[in-house]
């Protein structure tokens, strides 16, 4: 990635290998199935190493004093990385194209573009689509990463303020948006395997993904283009998983999916999940 102060060093060993601006980690990759190409002694150079416990959390160890957070530069996007307790870091790297494409279709939409992203997270992708022009709704049930979003907004004064946080559950609100019959020129969802809502909503991606792309059909505003970027790290929905379902849901358009990938400095690629983009082009 060009002009970004994150590298995948490596992988290897269900690892991974990281420079995140000053910092050198170690986290887990559980499908880095293969030998690392660096050697031993590059891994134990790192700063902080994740390790991952059998209850679904884990622990950092430090070879320094620990730093709470620090600022890196993702291409002119400069966010906010805090290590988390779950070993994420506030971005994932992988969905470094997804903002890319975002970026580059917005302007081409016109007029006022309405866009809504479900399972937000930090907000990196909501300030890019911001950034290209976008009108944001960006929801997330935990209150703690819609404060991290605003705090990385305030690091950006180039992002205009066009976005609206809000801290719900997921289904919940789209449940409301359809009934207030609210229309979006684009959603985009990155929903997690497993999950709670603010108000301990339990979300099974496998149980409740189909019903929620349902609902969000109608809230697409059919006399215009529009889009859907779906992504997912879920064991067993792959890129032709996740395009049938698209598919299914929504009438026509075009669709591309793919593996999203991390480009490490050897020249390897670690993959990192599935997307689907689905574009219908209204003349």
């Amino acid at each position: 990635m060009q002009n970004m102060e994150y590298q995948l060093l490596d992988s290897g060993n269900f690892q991974k290998l990281e420079q995140v601006g000053p910092y050198r980690l170690v986290r887990p990759a559980l499908n880095a199935f293969w030998l690392p190409s660096l050697a031993p002694a590059e891994w134990q150079r790192a700063d902080g190493v994740f390790t991952r416990s059998s209850d679904g959390g884990g622990s950092w160890r430090w070879h320094l004093s620990p730093p709470e957070s620090w600022n890196i530069i993702l291409d002119a996007m400069t966010l906010l990385v805090k290590p988390t307790g779950f070993g994420h870091l506030g971005f994932f790297a992988e969905q470094h194209e997804t903002w890319n494409w975002l970026r580059a279709i917005i302007p081409t939409l016109q007029n006022e573009v309405s866009i809504l992203n479900l399972f937000g997270y930090s907000g990196v992708g909501s300030l890019a689509m911001a950034e290209a022009g976008a009108r944001v709704t960006h929801l997330d049930a935990a209150a703690g990463m819609t404060e991290w979003g605003r705090q990385i907004l305030k690091l950006n004064p180039q992002v205009p303020d066009n976005i609206r946080w809000i801290v719900d559950d997921v289904r919940k609100f789209v449940e409301r948006e359809v009934r207030r019959q609210r229309q979006y020129n684009g959603i985009v969802l990155d929903p997690p395997t497993f999950g709670r809502g603010n108000k301990g909503q339990v979300w099974k991606i496998e149980q409740h993904l189909v019903p929620l792309l349902e609902k969000c059909s109608s809230l697409l505003d059919n006399n215009r283009t529009h889009f859907v970027v779906l992504s997912c790290h879920s064991p067993g929905f792959s890129p032709l998983v996740l395009q049938r379902l698209v598919e299914q849901v929504f009438d026509g358009g075009e669709c591309e999916s793919g593996e999203m990938i991390i480009n490490e400095t050897s020249g390897r690629q670690l993959p990192a999940g599935s997307y689907v983009r689905w574009l219908k082009t209204v003349h």
